[in-house]
């Protein structure tokens, strides 16, 4: 039986590598071809099965969140919660708002600038069979000078993770850790335990690495189109011209098994 989740979509941040686009709206509101970017994470929440969700965000246009969404039911959500990130303090920290909305069940959390081209369900339904630790999604990237600004993992030679490493010089794997992970509740006792990183903030690289590091991380890869929206304005071009001639969150029609595109990594990457 399958465990009941949460989704927590982060939409928050300052959106500077975006400006001038980002000087009049939160990114996440900018448009992906013909709708909002939030919108398409959306639907890959939902299309995963998850109808109770939490949008986090903050600065001067939050209050546009709930213009455009209102209570969420014209995109096939039940409950829709908001959190309101008062500053830049990281994706950790963004997604500690979220303790009492998650309460104790498993979470997906989706950075809503991650544009996805097939459903992430597969990956979905795999943790919340086992709901627990952590598991993560990692897309092949081949280009080393676009992995110097991802995370990125390390393999030992059974293919387990055993460390991230964030924009790495010198990448040690072709895969990078997309804005996509699934945690237990107990992410939420991690959080407090973090130090601040150079630049200030909660990462939550280092709460995937505390998972490695307890054994307790496993992981997807993500067959099919990948991008992040907010990594630069050509980066946001070239989603926009991927989506509008592709499309987003598509059920893998290739499969004869019907499983959606994800290669199924968790029960032998599984650290320890």
């Amino acid at each position: 039986m399958l465990r009941a989740m949460k989704g927590v979509i982060l939409a928050g941040g300052t959106g500077s590598r975006l400006h001038p686009l980002t000087r009049i709206t939160n990114k996440h509101l900018l448009p992906i071809y013909d709708r909002p970017m939030v919108n398409c994470c959306i639907e890959a929440v939902v299309g995963a099965g998850i109808t109770e969700i939490m949008v986090v965000t903050g600065g001067t246009h939050a209050g546009e969140f709930l213009r455009l969404l209102g209570n969420g039911h014209e995109y096939g959500i039940d409950r829709l919660s908001y959190g309101y990130q008062e500053r830049p303090g990281g994706i950790a920290e963004a997604l500690g708002l979220a303790e009492r909305f998650v309460g104790d069940d498993p979470v997906l959390v989706m950075l809503a600038d991650n544009i996805v081209e097939r459903s992430i369900r597969r990956m979905v339904d795999a943790f919340r069979s086992d709901p627990h630790g952590a598991r993560i999604l990692l897309t092949p990237v081949e280009e080393d000078a676009h992995l110097r600004h991802l995370g990125v993992p390390v393999f030992d030679d059974g293919g387990r993770i055993t460390a991230i490493v964030e924009k790495p010089d010198d990448p040690p794997s072709h895969f990078g850790v997309t804005g996509i992970y699934c945690y237990d509740a107990g992410v939420f006792g991690v959080i407090p335990t973090l130090e601040p990183s150079g630049r200030g903030e909660l990462e939550i690289t280092d709460v995937n690495n505390h998972y490695i590091a307890e054994g307790l991380m496993s992981y997807d890869v993500l067959d099919g189109f990948w991008g992040d929206a907010g990594e630069s304005i050509d980066a946001y071009y070239v989603v926009n011209d991927f989506v509008r001639v592709h499309g987003v969150n598509h059920a893998d029609v290739d499969h004869a098994d019907g499983d959606d595109a994800v290669d199924d990594r968790g029960g032998v990457d599984r650290v320890g």
